[in-house]
């Protein structure tokens, strides 16, 4: 299905299943236990050996030496695999370093070796008797010391260009009689899933299917493909449940490299999960960055030159974080630069985490936004309001599709009680606690890619989706079931949901916010051709017919779905392919965080009280859904803002506090009452479901509303986070 003009009326705007707040039709397995993640695929892959990977010892330099002989004459050993005897390697689309290094060494924990036992205690065990020499070479591992060396990245379709300028912005910001010149830094931050990195893998001949936590399976079996040279069509993944993956499993990781290759050495399956220090050292990470925003306004508010810099830093040949993107985007203003720079720095691999580029640049942007509210004396929300824009100001020739930015924030200003804060910060107390108030806007971009889906109707008027999108924890599963129940006219218990498996079409796969969207219409997409094929074979004319309670209507006849179906059933496949929409309309998400505080008047500690979110993102395909994704990614908001941070020794080269023990994030007793307002909203633009994305939406701008929330209630304004009380003890107001 071509979808090139804007959606009309269609079989989705009957709303019988779609926008019902439906539980989720995996909740019961997942509750339960019985849902089987990679590792735990026991009844298809029985009598599986173990893989102990083996990460670098070293951040930066060669392996002078290994010695394998202990660990090879250790009970249990099936087989050894290094990159010596792994066969020839190639790197993946998806990685910025090799998989199975040696004997250069790109990164700290890069994997060197995976043990294979008969145990996990075994290949333990023995992989601590292999004795490694390095070659140490001094590495890069500050982005303060690296920024002057930082160039501008190479343009792709995620970041777009590095630089970008509209107008005079150096001449309107000398002129503007108020200025904001602030530079604010985020740190290295770890995905954290509960789920590690783990795979098992099978060969059966020169076939190869791994089990595997993979968000993207048609990118993971190109690398796949690639990196072992071997064709596509001989590379199965298979990942129905994923135990939360943040970015963090967008891309193939060591874990199902190293089964393939221990499982092909042993010659049996191979099961490999990756330990904690692992998952945050050998895989990807939010990379830190510096940002630097100006920007220039006239006495009455209105932005006259806005500028946004970033700073990053990754291996040679990585990516940025995109943190100036929503810059060029969120507000008016006719002078305007943005500057993107990368410095090379040999840490592990930085790569996409929720919502990368807004989650960190709306850090910077909006408590700047907030800092230039309180030089023009304006409440910052009619300082938002005052600089919204209905045009893309980059191309004013460019409208949005849909932009309720304002709405979103006089909805919820008026829900959280705004009217009720105190602008002058440090006055509001309770108890011994300084209470604040604060605000973000928030905004991610509808990203469209093309979605496929196969439908089979039997004849118990079942119908059958399978596609390899994958579900995350987000509700995939579910709100696929509903389009296809609403689309075929059936009720919810009469659709069967297949994922994550390669063996299905492609999808558009979980990452950027557009999972939902794009792979629920691909399946409406394949569901209004089965439909076509329901009418065919009925005698139907599909433009008469009508799909309603398990039956199809037209004129005075009316036929159960099942009899068309006839013994052998019925089947379509068919997906989603997007025109140039998108190029004629800027496509975004928008949303208002507000966050109220109290600070511990003697200790600096930080409490969030209230919390609400009014998002703004097209059509809600199930609110419950939506409203758990939302309060999950506000819930990532606070982490970021209060707790977040991968220390980096910057001497060797690695991240210290590589465990739960030692990465903070919120727990139950953090999080307060958490309250979600999705505006009532379609965007016939976006697709023919008119919805968009939500699940990084919610994230975007929080951690801003927190540090504004600080500021309101202390006075003390934070531009490094995460937001310790060390940053704020020295600081605080005198105790009363």
């Amino acid at each position: 299905m071509k979808f090139d003009t804007p959606a009309t009326t269609n079989a989705i705007d009957q709303l019988k299943v779609i926008g019902r707040p439906t539980d989720r039709i995996d909740g019961p397995v997942k509750t339960t236990g019985s849902a089987r993640y990679a590792y735990e695929r026991h009844a298809e892959v029985p009598g599986a050996a173990y893989g102990y990977v083996i990460g670098a010892g070293i951040a930066k330099g060669r392996i002078a030496s290994m010695d394998l002989r202990a660990a090879q004459a250790a009970p249990g050993v099936l087989a050894i695999v290094t990159a010596r005897n792994a066969g020839k390697l190639a790197k993946g689309d998806f990685n910025t370093a090799k998989l199975l290094a040696g004997p250069e060494i790109d990164h700290y924990h890069q994997a060197v070796a995976v043990v294979v036992a008969q145990s996990f205690e075994q290949a333990r065990a023995a992989a601590q008797l292999v004795r490694i020499e390095y070659t140490r070479a001094a590495g890069r591992f500050d982005l303060a010391a690296e920024m002057a060396s930082a160039k501008p990245p190479k343009a792709s379709a995620f970041s777009g260009e590095p630089d970008t300028r509209v107008g005079d912005f150096a001449g309107a910001f000398a002129a503007a009689p108020v200025q904001l010149d602030a530079t604010y830094s985020t740190p290295d931050e770890s995905h954290a899933m509960m789920e590690p990195h783990a795979s098992i893998a099978q060969w059966q001949g020169d076939r190869l299917t791994i089990w595997t936590a993979n968000q993207m399976i048609a990118w993971g079996v190109g690398d796949v493909a690639k990196t072992l040279g071997i064709p596509k069509e001989n590379v199965r993944l298979v990942s129905p449940f994923i135990g939360g993956g943040f970015g963090g499993k967008l891309f193939v990781r060591a874990d199902a490299l190293l089964a393939a290759l221990g499982a092909r050495a042993a010659r049996r399956p191979v099961k490999v999960a990756l330990t904690r220090p692992l998952m945050i050292n050998n895989t990807t990470h939010r990379p830190a960055t510096v940002q630097r925003i100006r920007i220039g306004a006239a006495r009455d508010g209105r932005i006259t030159a806005i500028a946004h810099e970033g700073w990053s830093g990754d291996l040679e040949g990585g990516q940025p974080e995109t943190a100036v993107n929503q810059t060029r985007l969120l507000y008016a203003g006719a002078n305007r630069l943005t500057a993107t720079r990368l410095a090379v720095l040999d840490l592990p691999e930085g790569n996409a985490m929720r919502a990368p580029g807004e989650a960190p640049g709306l850090m910077a942007l909006e408590v700047a936004m907030d800092e230039m509210a309180e030089k023009l004396g304006i409440d910052p929300i009619a300082f938002r309001v005052l600089n919204d824009t209905q045009v893309d100001p980059e191309k004013p020739e460019r409208p949005y599709s849909q932009r309720s930015l304002i709405e979103c924030l006089r909805t919820g200003a008026e829900r959280f009680g705004w009217n009720r804060r105190n602008a002058a910060p440090g006055q509001q107390r309770d108890g011994r606690w300084l209470v604040g108030m604060g605000v973000a806007a928030a905004f991610r971009n509808n990203l469209l890619t093309k979605s496929a889906a196969l439908v089979r109707l039997d004849n118990r008027g079942v119908v059958t989706v399978e596609t390899d999108m994958t579900d995350i924890g987000t509700g995939s599963y579910t709100i696929i079931a509903q389009t296809a129940a609403e689309t075929m006219g059936l009720p919810l218990d009469k659709v069967q949901v297949r994922l994550g498996d390669s063996a299905y079409p492609a999808s558009a796969g979980s990452g950027g916010q557009w999972g939902a969207n794009n792979s629920t219409s691909g399946v409406f997409a394949a569901c209004m051709k089965l439909r076509e094929a329901v009418a065919g074979k009925l005698g139907f004319a599909v433009a008469d017919a009508s799909f309603a309670d398990g039956m199809v209507r037209a004129g005075e006849r009316a036929v159960p779905l099942a009899e068309a179906a006839g013994t052998e059933g019925l089947s379509a496949e068919d997906g989603i392919e997007y025109g140039d929409l998108d190029k004629k309309y800027q496509q975004s998400t928008f949303g208002a965080h507000f966050v109220e505080v109290g600070v511990d008047a003697v200790t600096g500690e930080i409490r969030v009280r209230r919390m609400l979110a009014v998002c703004a993102a097209g059509r809600i395909l199930n609110p419950k859904a939506a409203r758990s994704q939302v309060i999950g990614a506000m819930t990532m908001g606070v982490g970021g803002a209060l707790m977040e941070e991968l220390a980096v020794d910057k001497r060797h080269g690695f991240f210290v506090n590589h465990d739960l023990a030692g990465y903070e994030v919120p727990v139950h007793a953090d999080i307060p009452h958490q309250d979600v307002v999705f505006l009532d909203e379609t965007d016939p633009i976006s697709s023919p479901m008119k919805a968009k994305g939500v699940g990084e939406l919610g994230m975007c701008g929080v951690a801003a509303a927190v540090a504004n929330a600080v500021y309101n209630a202390t006075g003390i304004r934070v531009r490094s986070y995460p937001i310790t009380l060390d940053k704020l003890l020295d600081r605080l107001p005198p105790v009363a």
